[in-house]
């Protein structure tokens, strides 16, 4: 062999350690993943600290002011689904580009909306189901193809962009509308998501590394098989994806509300959120963290637990105080649900599928998200306060808890069967 010949072959084999799985490349390329989630995390949040003005300007009860949230997060649901397999297809470049220029659109037209009517087109389609939907579901499945043996942490740190985006928006946001107003606000924040999105996104042309054959066939977790069918376990996951999120919904859509409603001021309701969203990039690290060390499922049922714990603290204490500690401890432990349905779907189905199975399973929690908080909504306009929508938060996460348990109990069933055979 030539001298030129070994030098070529030692350089495509120094480029080809460069992109593969657990590479520095990979943590570089989870680092852009995050700051795209960061920014592009924006859509789920304006509208819940906007929610007051908007509410005051169009003259519009508590449910109403909620639909334009509850129209987004039904849009992110098929957006989802639209972008998971465009990026199966394509790769992840097509649709964050393509969410970048949607979610752009939909905030410069969200300025010059007329009506409540028009607000809740324009963030149900443009913002929600074109926009947003590309930087989640989307970036943790990219992620997990360039991670084995930090893949949880990776998924976790990867699915911390949306909660980056919840501790470092709301402020920001409240204070532009409190100086400037609502619209001048979303046309500032459709600028900004067009000039630092696109160009992260072109960094990420570079395809996944082979993927090596780890995978257990559907249906089976760490090696040991539920005997559920690919589409049994699949909707079993959807339903308590949904349920969970119902859960999560009711003080992540309307802690800004309550605080109003309290006379703590809106500016209060932002912070709480903030630190709520803050907190949860802590546990969504270290969900990542449990996820390597003792699965998706066991990790989902403890943070589900811990969320319903949490969230029965709202009903005892509305204090100033109280409710900053009580959202911090909210954020503290509700962080890594949402990972956990990623994970779960890398442990149990083929790569080839993840894109898919990973966007349907989210978008059911996008789901649950919509139709908690329009409920909350809802509930409070019935009943004048939100003590009802807690106890149906915490009924939904019931939901959750109770399928995930019913999974686990499943698996270790069979697997004691199979060690006394």
């Amino acid at each position: 062999m030539s001298l030129s010949a070994t030098n070529d072959k030692a350089a495509q084999n120094r480029f080809a350690a460069a992109d593969a799985i657990d590479s520095s490349y990979a943590w570089l390329r989870l680092a852009i993943n995050v700051a795209i989630g960061t920014v592009g995390g924006v859509g789920m949040w304006s509208i819940v600290v906007a929610m007051p003005a908007i509410q005051a300007e169009f003259g519009s009860d508590r449910g109403s002011a909620s639909l334009p949230f509850t129209l987004l997060m039904l849009g992110l649901a098929p957006g989802t689904v639209l972008m998971g397999k465009l990026a199966d297809r394509f790769g992840v470049v097509v649709p964050l580009m393509l969410g970048c220029v949607m979610l752009a659109t939909g905030y410069f037209l969200s300025a010059l909306a007329t009506s409540m009517t028009m607000l809740m087109l324009i963030f149900g389609l443009l913002i929600g189901m074109l926009g947003t939907s590309a930087f989640f579901a989307p970036l943790m499945t990219d992620i997990s193809f360039w991670f084995q043996k930090r893949r949880g942490l990776a998924i976790g740190l990867c699915a911390s962009g949306n909660y980056f985006a919840g501790a470092i928006w709301p402020p920001a946001i409240e204070h532009f509308i409190a100086l400037y107003g609502w619209r001048a606000t979303h046309l500032g924040i459709g600028a900004i998501c067009l000039c630092i999105i696109l160009p992260l996104a072109l960094l990420l042309r570079r395809k996944p590394p082979p993927q090596p054959m780890l995978q257990t066939a559907a249906g089976s977790a760490g090696g040991h098989s539920l005997n559920l069918s690919p589409r049994m376990l699949q909707t079993l996951l959807v339903v308590a994806g949904l349920g969970c999120c119902v859960a999560m919904s009711m003080p992540q859509v309307h802690i800004v509300a309550y605080c109003v409603d309290l006379g703590y001021g809106p500016a209060r309701g932002a912070e709480m959120l903030a630190l709520m969203l803050a907190c949860g990039i802590i546990s969504r690290s270290a969900s990542g963290w449990i996820l390597d060390r003792i699965g998706g499922l066991s990790t989902l049922l403890l943070g589900a637990t811990l969320q319903g714990m949490a969230l029965a603290l709202y009903l005892p204490f509305d204090g100033l105080v109280s409710l900053y500690v009580i959202s911090a401890i909210f954020g503290l432990v509700q962080g890594g649900i949402v990972p956990s349905y990623a994970f779960i779907i890398r442990e149990m189905f083929p790569p080839a599928q993840a894109g898919f199975r990973v966007s349907l399973a989210i978008s059911a929690t996008l789901v649950g998200m919509a139709f908690g908080g329009w409920m909350s909504g809802a509930i409070f306009d019935l009943t004048g306060s939100y003590r009802v929508a807690l106890l149906n938060g915490i009924a939904w996460n019931l939901v959750n808890v109770g399928i995930v348990t019913w999974l686990l109990m499943r698996g270790r069933r069979l697997r004691l069967a199979a060690a006394i055979a």
